[in-house]
């Protein structure tokens, strides 16, 4: 715990010392993800045909590890976030009473950005650091421990991973004939 403590303080300690710095991580924090997944409409406006299915499997990655597994182990352990244990107002409101661990942003947008990457490299990268911005922004902002989008991050990719394996298995019966996640 100790350790997790020093490095969110590394990390908040440069909230509120210059405002603009403030408006990019609350930007990050709170919009950048909308920037993100209006990226994957634009792929699918200007090529349907050639990423339905990596749109499909990122998207499909993304709620499974997020709305599923972070749901479970929030529901096993809750963790309070770093601005309730810690007694100060965020940069962005959140409910004191959501649990911290793990971060559903960073199973959400690392799942979407392992299975893009899996896909396409150069947009992958493009993905996993607008993926680290938001979460990185949301410890800045005061909203979760380091750990938290750690483990977020671990499982969002690992659960990709196993997924595009299942989809590359049984794309036949998932996506019927043609190209595999």
């Amino acid at each position: 715990m100790y350790i997790d403590l020093y490095l969110f303080n590394l990390v908040h300690g440069f909230a509120r010392r210059w405002e603009w710095l403030d408006y990019f991580g609350i930007f990050f924090a709170k919009y950048l993800e909308y920037f993100l997944l209006a990226c994957l409409l634009v792929l699918l406006a200007v090529s349907f045909r050639k990423y339905w299915r990596m749109v499909l499997g990122a998207l499909v990655a993304g709620v499974f590890s997020r709305f599923v597994l972070a749901e479970i182990i929030r529901w096993l352990w809750f963790r309070p976030r770093p601005f309730v244990v810690l007694n100060f107002s965020p940069l962005i409101s959140k409910s004191a009473e959501e649990a911290s661990f793990p971060s559903g942003h960073a199973t959400f947008y690392f799942a979407l950005s392992t299975i893009i990457y899996l896909y396409n490299k150069k947009l992958g990268w493009f993905f996993y650091i607008a993926s680290f911005l938001i979460v990185i922004s949301r410890v800045f902002v005061g909203i979760h421990w380091l750990s938290d989008i750690l483990v977020g991050a671990i499982i969002g990719t690992a659960v990709a991973f196993i997924l595009n394996k299942l989809f590359k298995k049984y794309e036949n019966l998932i996506f019927g004939s043609g190209r595999s996640v």
